[in-house]
């Protein structure tokens, strides 16, 4: 979408608020499909959101093909998307504890459900980048809407045990500012939502404002802009690697550090290069950094929260994660129209190393206050 956007308008600004209307209805209305997802059936919610999703990227993929397409028409078809979204993530991230059956495999399919979450988005857009080369933005929309069937079939292959989710007779209301005091009292949890909040503001339109770095920076077209991505993906793949190594959830804090860090320094590296071999380098630190910190912190979100507010909760992580990317993203793509595409990301990578700098000077405290529920949960030494 961003490159169809940049190609049809040129224009930085509405790179970024493209990307604005498809992710701003997770900072609105994620709040309230958590406590929805704590509520309803979320196998059934599921099936819903999948299907207009994948209603949605055949709309999209026909208005391209037919040469139909207009701007306005992929703001608004993001912002359904964003609305679906919206109500999707929060489910999909806390369904978790409903498919698995073992309480002793639970730790297991949480790291594994978030290393598939934060994967996908990395690895997705690389091989659509790659896709746009040969078969253009179209049918990059068709197959999207195609992969749809599978994910939709898988659910309703499903079969669940009935009476997994408790009926809740209090105000919705009252279950989402339950759901907030509850995640703003916890520390650990209060600090892993404003790492990824912050991060996600100041560092993630990097992706947005690729397009400017293929065919402005280093003077490419569609071929440099999905080498560029699968660059990242590559750097993801690495992460999910890395992490598929690690079993022990107590030492993911220090990881979180050190990803932030590895993150923020890529960032930085990146908007500096003029040289499309470097900036290939700087994009793999990049998206093996974000990838572990948004893995590791997902993990950890999953492991310490009760199971009655788990979709309260995980609705708070993709309003931090998706719902603050938006506002990043326009604000990104305004001063990228003053002051340029490279110098944006410099400061963006400046700011996760300070944001990283304050979370880690916060880690031991952190560390000591989930230790017992570590160890209630017997994640300790595995």
């Amino acid at each position: 979408m961003g490159w169809l956007v940049y190609q049809m308008t040129g224009s930085a600004f509405l790179l970024g608020f493209v990307s604005f209307s498809t992710q701003i209805p997770s900072l609105v209305l994620s709040p309230v499909a958590g406590t929805l997802a704590d509520r309803w059936n979320r196998h059934h919610i599921l099936v819903v959101t999948q299907t207009l999703s994948m209603i949605q990227a055949f709309i999209l993929a026909a208005l391209v093909l037919t040469g139909n397409v207009a701007v306005w028409q992929v703001v608004v078809l993001g912002l359904f998307l964003g609305v679906v979204n919206s109500f999707d993530g929060p489910t999909r991230q806390s369904f978790t504890i409903d498919i698995v059956e073992s309480k002793e495999d639970l730790g297991n399919a949480i790291a594994l459900n978030s290393a598939m979450f934060n994967g996908a988005r990395l690895i997705g857009p690389s091989v659509a980048g790659m896709l746009l080369v040969v078969v253009g933005e179209g049918v990059c929309f068709f197959l999207n809407g195609v992969s749809f069937l599978a994910v939709i079939g898988a659910l309703l292959a499903m079969r669940l045990p009935p009476g997994r989710q408790a009926t809740r007779h209090d105000s919705v209301w009252s279950g989402l500012k339950e759901g907030l005091r509850y995640a703003w009292d916890f520390p650990p949890i209060r600090a892993l939502l404003l790492l990824v909040g912050c991060v996600s503001l100041v560092a993630m339109p990097y992706a947005v404002l690729m397009p400017i770095f293929a065919s402005e920076i280093l003077h490419g077209g569609p071929d440099s802009l999905g080498f560029l991505m699968a660059a990242t993906g590559v750097g993801a793949l690495a992460g999910a690697a890395f992490l598929a190594s690690r079993r022990e959830v107590a030492k993911l804090w220090s990881l979180i550090v050190l990803a932030s860090f590895l993150f923020g320094i890529g960032l930085i590296g990146f908007s500096l290069s003029r040289t499309f071999f470097l900036s290939s380098a700087f994009l793999m630190v990049i998206g093996f950094g974000l990838m572990v910190q948004n893995v590791g912190a997902n993990t950890l979100l999953q492991t310490i929260v009760e199971d009655d507010k788990r979709g309260r909760v995980m609705s708070l992580y993709m309003m931090s994660f998706l719902g603050m990317a938006p506002l990043g993203s326009l604000l990104a793509g305004s001063v990228a129209e003053s002051i340029g595409a490279p110098a944006t990301i410099l400061i963006g990578g400046s700011m996760v190393i300070i944001v990283a700098a304050i979370f880690a000077s916060r880690v031991p405290s952190l560390r000591q206050s989930v230790q017992p529920i570590l160890a209630r949960l017997d994640a300790v030494g595995k």
